[in-house]
């Protein structure tokens, strides 16, 4: 799998990373099935409180609100748009997936009533040139984990 994070997504983050520092933030992934197993990401959500040098916790109700938008903006068609799963940084650390990132995804991955074929977990980072690195993971029902491609576009 592919995971393309485009120029405007890539600002966004960028500068959110900058005003936090060194505190972890995150959000929620949504995004547009290309087909031939790539995504791109075509919004984000942005959650700056919950974290520390060393957390994350999302806000679930931030969350539902944001995607609530996101499918009437893309009139409910889900086989192309949807929730692609969770990001988050670790400006202090390499930006893969924890064992309690890796639980976290798996947890949601196995709710029934999220009902999704995959969740993908999404870890960014600034170097010191103030550039975006990450990594991105998916997670499957069948408990199944797949290190993908992050690609971010010019």
């Amino acid at each position: 799998m592919k995971v393309i994070i485009p120029p405007e997504i890539q600002k966004r983050l960028i500068s959110a990373l900058i005003r936090a520092e060194e505190k972890e933030i995150g959000g929620i992934l949504m995004g547009e099935s290309l087909g031939n197993e790539e995504f791109e990401v075509t919004d984000i959500t942005i959650q700056t409180k919950g974290g520390t040098f060393i957390t994350f916790v999302r806000s679930l109700s931030y969350a539902i609100s944001a995607l609530r938008k996101f499918f009437i903006e893309t009139n409910k068609d889900y086989t192309r748009y949807n929730y692609l799963g969770e990001w988050h940084s670790h400006p202090s650390f390499p930006p893969n997936p924890s064992q309690k990132d890796i639980e976290s995804m798996l947890e949601i991955i196995s709710d029934t009533s999220i009902g999704a074929n995959f969740v993908t977990l999404v870890i960014v980072r600034l170097t010191k040139q103030l550039l975006l690195e990450g990594t991105a993971t998916s997670f499957f029902p069948n408990s199944d984990i797949i290190y993908n491609d992050i690609i971010f576009s010019n």
